[in-house]
């Protein structure tokens, strides 16, 4: 089994909680240590709010420690209680 796996490859991979059953959805970003270079945790987007027209809820992070297993197309994760949620920074256009 090879133990490898590029960023690029968590993208595609879809994020279940295996407490409640809850599908997050797909990887968006990455939290880096730039001093060691170890993944701190994964971002999956917020749901859309009415359909996309008035942007989107907070993003989920999820750290990770509460990874518990990375498969081919999904990341099972295992979390008690609420998701930590970040606002996504808003992009200034100059």
């Amino acid at each position: 089994m090879d133990m490898h796996c590029r960023i690029a490859d968590l993208r595609c991979k879809e994020v279940i909680n295996i407490k409640d059953g809850l599908r997050l959805g797909f990887v968006c970003d990455v939290i880096l240590n730039t001093a060691t270079g170890c993944i701190l945790a994964i971002v999956v987007p917020g749901m859309c709010r009415f359909f996309g027209l008035l942007g989107r809820d907070e993003d989920y992070v999820i750290p990770w420690e509460c990874i518990r297993r990375i498969g081919d197309d999904i990341i099972l994760i295992e979390i008690n209680g609420s998701y930590r949620r970040e606002k996504r920074p808003r992009r200034v256009w100059v």
